[in-house]
């Protein structure tokens, strides 16, 4: 595979993030904070969120999957991935009863394989958790003294 037909796929998946439903939903992950899997299994089926919750976590395991498959070089994703790590990082805690009551083994399993290749993957995944939740403070802190 060229790099250019890399690039080329990129820049798609990059367009179908902008579309407005989808920039929509990944508002919503962003601001999106479990504490347990009570509220991921809530946000899944919950008429409000469970697009939101679809849409976001599909979209970044199917991208993964391509890179894992080949269609696109990992290099050169995970370059431009960043926002990849911070949704993986909100639901990798709870992946495991996820999937167990899902009954899906495969749940995220694209994302999950391509990100715990990455060098200090466990501990990116911890960083971006910390670090989103100081944004978030930080916004809720602009907000209320607006």
């Amino acid at each position: 595979m060229s790099k250019e037909t890399s690039a080329d796929l990129i820049m798609k998946l990059y367009d179908l993030r902008r579309e407005p439903k989808m920039r929509e939903a990944r508002a919503w992950i962003i601001s999106f904070f479990p504490e347990s899997i009570d509220d991921v299994m809530l946000a899944i089926v919950d008429e409000s969120t469970s697009a939101h919750y679809r849409m976001v976590t599909s979209y970044w395991d199917m991208a993964a999957g391509f890179v894992n498959q080949g269609a696109i070089d990992e290099t050169m994703f995970m370059l431009s991935a960043s926002e990849a790590w911070v949704v993986y990082s909100k639901i990798e805690p709870f992946i495991a009863e996820i999937r167990e009551n899902m009954g899906s083994p495969n749940v995220m399993k694209q994302l999950e394989d391509l990100l715990m290749r990455q060098a200090n993957a466990t501990e990116i995944l911890a960083g971006r958790r910390e670090a989103m939740k100081r944004w978030m403070a930080a916004r809720a802190e602009l907000t209320r003294s607006a």
